[in-house]
């Protein structure tokens, strides 16, 4: 079975939400990235040495490892092209998306690594902050001629990038204003398969961690 390595509350969200979203069964194991310990007892450190998920580890003959959340995310996507999440290679609409998901690992995902880990002065935290505020203001402006989702009345990667990387209250990014953005994170929310990404990932964390105190 192919596996799929996460850890809590990061982009390897996304991910799951697209496997979800594709049915797709994979086998989820948790990386806990404080102590380095793995749900399955696999060394992560021969998974990915560069020590982060999402790593999704394939069933096929060269047991290819595939890492990156845009990259993962793309791939599993385009195994069912007609499910809608990620338009066809070659196509304008597939820049767009892929542009928008560079957007989102560069403008929103990145920006928040270095306020979360408390790694800058005052002053430069704030200019990140106004900078994801910026960033979020711009997908604000997506969606303000009513679409749904960032693209259009489709879900796609891309919005599940975007659930993948809420993580602006712990950035302390202030987004509460941006109305088009928070009745989108509603509409996302309620995914079946954004609560089910969740209701899995906190079972298995919460097994991994009774392992640990056994």
């Amino acid at each position: 079975m192919t596996k799929l390595y996460i850890a809590d509350n990061t982009c390897s969200q996304t991910v799951q939400i697209v496997a979800n979203e594709l049915g797709l069964n994979l086998e989820l194991i948790h990386y806990d990235v404080f102590g380095k310990t793995t749900s399955n007892r696999d060394n992560f450190a021969e998974i990915n040495p560069l020590g982060y998920v999402p790593v999704l580890a394939l069933d096929n003959a060269q047991e290819d490892l595939l890492s990156e959340t845009i990259v993962v995310a793309s791939y599993l996507a385009d195994q069912q092209p007609d499910a809608g999440l990620i338009p066809v290679r070659g196509t304008m609409q597939r820049v767009k998306v892929d542009q928008l998901l560079t957007f989102i690992a560069t403008e929103i995902a990145q920006k928040h690594i270095p306020l979360m880990r408390k790694l800058m002065t005052e002053e430069g935290a704030q200019w990140t902050r106004d900078k994801l505020v910026s960033a979020y203001a711009t997908l604000d402006q997506h969606l303000a001629d009513g679409r749904a989702y960032l693209t259009g009345d489709q879900f796609t990667v891309a919005d599940a990038y975007v659930f993948g990387t809420w993580w602006h209250a712990r950035s302390g990014a202030e987004i509460g204003h941006l109305k088009h953005l928070m009745a989108y994170k509603a509409r996302i929310d309620s995914r079946p398969s954004v609560q089910k990404a969740l209701k899995d990932e906190a079972s298995l964390v919460a097994q991994h961690r009774a392992l640990l105190v056994a």
